[in-house]
């Protein structure tokens, strides 16, 4: 078995209690026991808005500096995750594109090493 990063990525201005209706709720909690079922999930967990990340580099000097927002620059990010435990990539990408449906968002699918 290998384990997956499935990855939801979200807009900066996601907000859930705006963009998750019942019907998307209740998809998101049947594939999560759907995977239960199926004993692929590892772990899974949804992140707060983009809006409350802290990045933390090194400066010129070899310090390291805290800063106010995420890593990288962009227009989305990831919003939740899962960590799956399953045979292959097909087995992966077969859970991933039911993330994208019952999330109704882009999803990205990374091996761990």
């Amino acid at each position: 078995m290998a384990q997956y990063l499935v990855a939801i990525h979200r807009p900066d201005n996601y907000d859930p209690a705006v963009a998750e209706d019942a019907a998307m709720s209740r998809d998101i909690d049947t594939l999560n026991d759907d995977m239960v079922a199926a004993g692929v999930r590892v772990f899974v967990g949804g992140l707060k808005p983009v809006s409350q990340a802290k990045s933390v580099r090194l400066d010129a000097s070899g310090l390291s500096v805290e800063t106010d927002g995420p890593y990288l620059p962009t227009h989305e990010h990831v919003g939740g995750f899962w960590v799956l435990d399953v045979p292959d990539e097909a087995a992966a990408l077969y859970w991933a594109h039911k993330a994208t449906i019952a999330c109704r968002a882009p999803v990205e699918v990374r091996p761990f090493f």
